[in-house]
């Protein structure tokens, strides 16, 4: 392998289990693990370093980007974050502007320990807002207060951060349009480079699908979904900060380098539980369970739950999945005559920006992303 090899860290720690989370993510209780915390992520740690030179030798290229993501990546020491930094810097060449993201609760950091992260490597940070409406937060089971995000983005400033991030949900139960502009309007009042805005998905298991289906909250309703997203979109423009991908807003050059990584099928090594690789159209995945990654590497094995190897046909429909996320959308060369003739009433539609077109590329305008599923069926069913 040759080129870019970017690193996705799994942090699987929260203090709470949120009710609309179905990531793979443990609480202590579940976990039963005894022991402080400091000395529950150095073990944990230990086995990330472990996975991470299990890679050397079996891969090389440039480091472009290295995620931190969860759980709650911010609950551990940033000592212990900094060593798994060092330990890939020690393997492998990082980009001069290599760009290290840390996932981050607003309530899980104060100036100190930002101070203490940014020393450790870390220079852009995302942080999960949601919302800023107390009754949203409440429905979706998270714990910060809201005035909590602008403390926590101005320290994030004062500790030297150069690119800050937040995230935030649409479509929560009882989440009202004007709800959705306070929280919007919140999140562009902060001195931000970048908001991701992601549509609320009711997954089976969750707390929040079993609120549902007993009748105490309502199910979101796609219509007003579909009117907070063209929301989000006007505001986000307006306020300097262009779409990229589907869910994702920046001012120019802020970007997310890691994500777009995923986006466009580069390699990338996911270590931890559950963490998904690929390597030149190779992809695995790890054992689940923070205990079994922990044992299988204790005892020198690879954490390598089970992988396929992608077909030709596979890595082509995956890159027009992904492609057509993209603000420059997919290159209508890419496609065959027939998909070609297939988008061609969405372009007609105005669903297809006409400039792209124009210039050989299809591009989804605003409406087009709130179909872009749609599309995508359309060309490749």
């Amino acid at each position: 392998m040759n080129g870019e090899l970017s690193f996705y860290i799994h942090i699987p720690y929260c203090v709470k289990r949120c009710g609309y989370c179905d990531f793979n993510t443990y609480t202590p209780a579940e976990l039963r693990e005894g022991g402080t915390l400091e000395t529950v992520s150095g073990d944990y740690i230990d086995a990330v370093l472990t996975e991470i030179r299990q890679a050397r030798g079996k891969t090389d290229g440039v480091v472009p980007s290295i995620f931190f993501g969860g759980g709650t990546p911010s609950l551990l020491p940033s000592a212990d974050l900094g060593r798994v930094i060092t330990e890939i810097r020690s393997s492998w060449q990082l980009s001069n502007d290599c760009e290290i993201t840390l996932e981050a609760n607003p309530d899980s950091v104060d100036e100190a320990k930002l101070q203490q992260l940014r020393a450790a490597g870390f220079n852009r940070i995302s942080f999960g807002m949601q919302s800023a409406v107390s009754h949203v937060l409440a429905t979706l089971d998270r714990t910060h207060n809201p005035a909590n995000v602008e403390k926590a983005v101005l320290a994030a400033r004062s500790a030297g951060f150069d690119n800050v991030s937040v995230d935030l949900i649409y479509g929560t139960p009882g989440e009202s349009l004007a709800d959705w502009r306070t929280t919007v309007e919140s999140a562009l009042s902060l001195p931000i480079d970048h908001i991701s805005a992601y549509a609320l998905i009711i997954e089976t298991g969750t707390k929040l699908a079993a609120q549902i289906k007993r009748g105490d909250v309502a199910s979101p309703i796609d219509d007003l979904m579909a009117d907070m997203y063209l929301l989000i979109d006007e505001l986000a423009e307006k306020s300097g900060l262009s779409w990229y991908e589907l869910s994702n807003w920046a001012k120019p050059g802020f970007g997310s380098r890691h994500n777009i990584a995923y986006w466009r099928n580069a390699n990338w090594w996911g270590a931890g539980p559950g963490a998904h690789s690929h390597l030149d159209g190779v992809r695995w995945w790890n054992v689940k369970h923070p205990t079994a990654y922990k044992e299988r590497l204790a005892q020198s094995l690879s954490p390598e739950h089970d992988r396929e190897v992608l077909t030709a046909e596979q890595i082509a429909t995956e890159s027009i999945m992904l492609g057509i996320r993209m603000r420059e959308g997919i290159k209508l060369s890419a496609l065959s005559p027939a998909q070609s003739a297939l988008l061609a009433p969405f372009h007609s539609s105005g669903h297809l920006d006409d400039e792209a077109w124009s210039s050989g590329a299809a591009s989804l305008t605003a409406t087009g992303r709130l179909i872009a599923d749609r599309i995508v069926r359309e060309i490749l069913l």
